[in-house]
This record gives structure tokens, C-alpha cells and sequence, in this order.
């Protein structure tokens, strides 16, 4: 069984915010996570440069400004919880 997301606690695992949920997501289960669709595309606007575009993937880089946004499996119908990795982020 996954332990990935057996802890609600803010800032562990799949509750972390910013680079941390990032770096999480892209590592969760050696990356299959990352590149898994979302079960819906979630509507945002870049938290870096706030261009609008679609998360399609758990993992996914703005077409406009290549920002790295994440949201994790338990909270992925939620476009409130996608997290921004930062402007000095490298994927």
C-alpha cells in the first residue's frame, strides 16, 4: 500500500505547499505521478507570470513562462490547491 498520502498534516506529502508539494508530486511514485493526467483539465492563471492556462497533467510547466504548477491526487479536482514551484524553479 502507498503511504504517499496517509498524512493530512499541512505541509507533509501530498499537503505541502509551494516548491515542496512540487518537488513531492514530481517524485511521487518515480514520477509516474507527474506525468498522469488529471481525471478533469483545471482552469488557472500562472502564478508566476498570470497568463491563463490548463493543467492537464498532476505536474505541468506554463506554455507562457515555463513556471512549474502541481496539484496532488487527493486534492486534484480543487484548482485552489495547485501549488507554484517559484520563479527560480528548474524542472
Amino acid at each position: 500500500m502507498c503511504e504517499c498520502g496517509s498524512s493530512r498534516a499541512p505541509g507533509i506529502g501530498p499537503f505541502a505547499t509551494g516548491r515542496d508539494l512540487v518537488e513531492f508530486v514530481l517524485n511521487a511514485h518515480g514520477g509516474s505521478v507527474a506525468v498522469s493526467a488529471l481525471p478533469s483539465g483545471l482552469a488557472l492563471d500562472c502564478q508566476g507570470c498570470g497568463k491563463p492556462f490548463m493543467l492537464e497533467t498532476f505536474v505541468q510547466s506554463c506554455p507562457a513562462c515555463g513556471g512549474v504548477h502541481a496539484i496532488s491526487p487527493p486534492r486534484a479536482t480543487d484548482p485552489t490547491a495547485i501549488q507554484f514551484a517559484g520563479a527560480d524553479f528548474v524542472r
